[in-house]
């Protein structure tokens, strides 16, 4: 498996802008295919007024498979969601292990639903924080094998639970 920084970083970049993609898609099973069978992942936010690091939401890949079978029961406001991530770093950990940071905003479009050929409405800042991921190669492709999502934003409101 022998690879260049730069094919590693391409290869990463891939993994960590198509989970963007597919979860902006709904595409859960889709990303869920992004992930080993030891994935864990998590959900955190530091409290200043507890002074301490808050969980908001942490399973492992089975826990992760029951919520997305769930979502299709839960109450959605029918937005759209656009994540946009930027690699920033990139730690190689062992030749098949490495440690990604990344930046995540996490925008929000109301649909106008008054007429069906509207395509959106107005647009929100929804959600920023960081992906702390940390991948595994296996094969050829590489997985996520741990994602901890590090937010700032503390006020997030109905559609919160179509994680980050």
């Amino acid at each position: 498996m022998p690879q260049t920084l730069a094919d590693r970083r391409a290869a990463i970049e891939e993994v960590v802008y198509r989970s963007a993609l597919y979860l902006d898609e709904l595409r859960f099973g889709d990303w869920l295919d992004l992930t080993g069978a030891e994935f864990h992942y998590r959900i955190e936010a530091y409290s200043p007024e507890l002074r301490k690091d808050m969980v908001w939401l942490e399973h492992d890949r089975a826990g992760m498979a029951a919520l997305v079978e769930l979502l299709p029961r839960h109450h959605v406001n029918g937005a759209k969601w656009h994540r946009h991530t930027v690699l920033y770093t990139l730690t190689a950990d062992a030749e098949d292990r490495v440690t990604a940071v990344s930046s995540l905003t996490v925008h929000h479009t109301q649909i106008d639903v008054g007429d069906a050929h509207v395509e959106g409405g107005s647009s929100r800042l929804f959600l920023v924080g960081r992906y702390y991921d940390r991948l595994r190669h296996d094969g050829d492709r590489w997985l996520l094998e741990d994602r901890s999502v590090r937010v700032d934003t503390r006020q997030l409101g109905v559609g919160s639970h179509l994680f980050p």
